[in-house]
């Protein structure tokens, strides 16, 4: 984050040179402690002024609780206390109760490693309290000038023809770090830098995105992946999330979470826009799908080209997935999507049991991106032209509701010919017509049902069962002719003997 006034820290006060401050460099233990900031100066001479102080503070002193100091263990005990409370230096103001600093303090300081610095007799401690005083002011003032200009910037960005995604972008530059958003499907959709994150990196705060989707409130986290600490924003209402922002930064200053909340408010508001204008959409497409259900898809291949460009091109596939409503909304967020960014490849829209999906049958890739984002069933028609859609669909609805894996074609459904898809109804049906047959068998201890189902699969040929069965042609003549009596039907029709066989069938 940008910023123009020198922060407070301790290395900062000691390059003040109008205060002319000396370091015992031999009491700074690592460079990095004079970079700490400073969050205030205060002066004490309390032998233990602890109870008053906060960490980040400087403290200065003249020595007068030194003066009955007979040994260095009271140094020692003095120095520990004031590290102990996260002070971050000790400057001594000599010629005021004696010249120099106490080498007892000196020694105290450099074997704990708290930097000591001498504060001349020229120099009043309120010179050095109020120099940190207006840097910190001026800190102060930098960052409230830089937050107004940053949300001007943002404010300009959301003018411009991709709002949303220029908004993320300038947030990013402003805070200078890594900003992602992710969709409703937990899909990386836009990132600033476009360079990324590394891979695994990328992965798995994918999957922790997608987690904060599931659970469905509204909430603000932060996590650590490797060494990166993000902070995840969810976009939208509880329970209706739009999506996530996600920032490579842990720890923002107060101006810094300001612009952030601005950036979540500006874009959860172009979403719920969004959803409004995704929802017209989501009518123009069902529209347009009904058109060419109907055999006129002239109006739908105008009205594509002008707002998603072409339809995809033939021969094409349809697939139809589950009539999911939880589903349906963001899977139709991610098919627009793609439908923007790879104009032409796709074309889809709700019918009454689900989303058709129209695929070039050379390019399914949209297929698979819906079956592992959403894991949502697909039946696939065979390809066709869009002459053909309306087969094609009820084709992917067959396959849909037979099939068992994640993607069932037509094809692989529709080897087991007519009398595979006979259902429920079709065996109530198939009982209720062998149900003369069932009972004679059952109160007599015959085997009619047995007797038809072999004559039928020996093309109603009298030897040819006898054979089977084992017994003598005019037993299955007689057994024939008793079951065409309990039936009531004529055994010489073709209907009748179709009608049999496909009961059976059923049964079985």
């Amino acid at each position: 984050m940008a910023v123009t006034a020198e922060t407070p820290t301790f290395r900062a006060l000691l390059a003040r040179g109008d205060l002319r401050l000396r370091l015992d460099d031999d009491t700074v233990a690592e460079p990095s402690v004079l970079d700490r900031p400073v969050r205030w100066v205060h002066s004490t001479d309390l032998i233990d002024p602890t109870p008053f102080l906060s960490d980040g503070v400087v403290l200065l002193t003249t020595g007068t609780q030194f003066r009955d100091a007979a040994t260095t263990d009271v140094y020692t005990a003095y120095v520990a206390r004031l590290h102990g409370r996260g002070v971050v230096g000790l400057g001594f103001g000599t010629e005021v109760v004696r010249d120099g600093i106490p080498p007892g303090l000196v020694t105290a300081c450099r074997d704990i490693g708290m930097p000591l610095f001498e504060v001349p007799y020229r120099t009043p401690f309120i010179a050095v309290a109020r120099a940190n005083a207006e840097a910190i002011a001026a800190e102060s003032y930098s960052r409230r000038s830089w937050a107004l200009a940053a949300q001007r910037a943002i404010a300009l960005s959301a003018l411009r023809a991709d709002g949303l995604g220029a908004t993320v972008a300038e947030l990013a530059k402003q805070i200078g770090t890594w900003v992602g958003m992710f969709d409703a499907a937990g899909e990386l959709s836009r990132q600033y830098p476009s360079s990324g994150l590394a891979p695994e990196v990328a992965d798995a705060l994918r999957h922790e995105v997608i987690g904060v989707l599931g659970r469905g409130a509204r909430a603000g986290s932060s996590l650590r992946i490797g060494d990166t600490t993000f902070s995840l924003q969810t976009l939208g209402r509880g329970g209706h999330l739009r999506g996530v922002i996600a920032l490579a930064a842990g720890d923002l200053d107060h101006e810094g979470r300001g612009l952030v909340t601005s950036v979540i408010a500006m874009a959860g508001l172009a979403l719920e826009q969004q959803q409004g204008l995704s929802r017209a959409r989501g009518s123009l497409r069902a529209g347009l799908m009904e058109s060419m259900l109907a055999g006129d898809p002239a109006l739908a291949r105008r009205i594509s080209r002008e707002m998603w460009g072409p339809l995809p091109a033939a021969p094409i596939v349809v697939a139809l997935t589950e009539p999911d409503a939880v589903r349906i909304e963001p899977l139709a967020e991610r098919l627009e999507l793609r439908a923007e960014e790879r104009r032409g490849s796709v074309f889809f829209g709700r019918i009454d049991d689900g989303v058709a999906i129209i695929t070039s049958a050379s390019d399914r890739t949209a297929l698979d991106e819906v079956v592992d984002l959403f894991g949502t069933r697909l039946g696939v028609s065979e390809p066709t032209t869009y002459d053909g859609l309306a087969p094609a669909v009820a084709q992917a609805r067959l396959a849909r509701d037979r099939g068992t894996a994640a993607v069932t074609e037509f094809a692989s459904v529709a080897g087991g010919g007519v009398l595979s898809s006979l259902g429920a109804d079709a065996r109530a049906l198939a009982r209720a017509e062998l149900a003369p047959l069932t009972r004679h068998d059952d109160e007599h201890g015959t085997q009619l049902v047995e007797m038809v189902r072999v004559w039928l699969d020996n093309d109603c040929s009298h030897e040819a069962s006898a054979r089977a069965l084992g017994v003598h042609r005019h037993t299955v003549r007689t057994r024939l002719s008793l079951a065409e009596k309990l039936l009531a039907r004529d055994l010489t029709s073709f209907a009748t003997r179709a009608e049999l066989w496909a009961a059976l069938r059923a049964l079985d």
